[in-house]
């Protein structure tokens, strides 16, 4: 997927992805630093299996734990 810097407003970069000129508001603190309106990007969305498989363990352990402190009151 390719996006491009379509212009700037306050802290962010408007960028049209294409074929369909999405337009997306990205902080300009995520961009690399010197990008300027019309500088061009590759996008690479890449799912992260492992760290939601970590963070669904990690929020099911707490609520056991919510749920054993709730039986104790």
């Amino acid at each position: 997927m390719k996006a491009v810097i379509d212009r700037f407003e306050g802290d962010y970069a408007v960028m049209l992805f294409v074929p369909d000129e999405i337009q997306v508001d990205i902080p300009r603190r995520l961009l690399p630093e010197g990008c300027k309106e019309g500088d061009w990007f590759n996008v690479i969305f890449e799912l992260d299996q492992e760290e939601k498989e970590e963070r669904k363990a990690r929020i099911q352990h707490k609520m056991e734990m919510l749920k054993k402190r709730s039986k104790e009151n």
